[in-house]
């Protein structure tokens, strides 16, 4: 089952970090690497998100893990609009089987309309 999950997010187009409640990354997607290449990519998995943000955004990610630990219900937030790449993020709440908080990761929401044709099996979009 877990082969399922994982393969979700690693075929996923966007960037998926994953951090667990003491904001280490635990895990990135190849589409976060590659993203976050200039910052070292690979080698930011076992670091703090924490080192990799403004003091103004991890200021918002802690407020956003409070409120994910005040309630069980707390499980999304709208955290920013990039203009630049048309997309929106959202903080996702990530828990166990018991509803207990176990990390979050960033969602990325590109709205970009898809420039593939419908079912052209000449290309991957991956």
């Amino acid at each position: 089952m877990f082969d399922f999950f994982k393969s979700i997010i690693d075929m996923d187009r966007s960037p998926v970090v994953i951090c667990n409640t003491e904001h280490k990354i635990i895990y990135m997607n190849a589409a976060a690497i590659k993203n976050y290449s200039k910052y070292g990519g690979e080698k930011l998995i076992g670091r703090s998100l924490l080192a990799c943000h403004n003091p103004m955004s991890c200021e918002i990610i802690e407020k956003v893990l409070l409120w994910f630990k005040e309630s069980r219900n707390n499980n999304m937030i709208y955290t920013a609009r990039i203009e630049k790449h048309n997309k929106d993020l959202y903080m996702v709440a990530l828990r166990n089987s018991e509803g207990e908080l176990i990390g979050y990761y960033e969602k990325q929401e590109f709205r970009n309309a898809e420039t593939a044709k419908p079912c052209d099996f000449s290309k991957s979009l991956v």
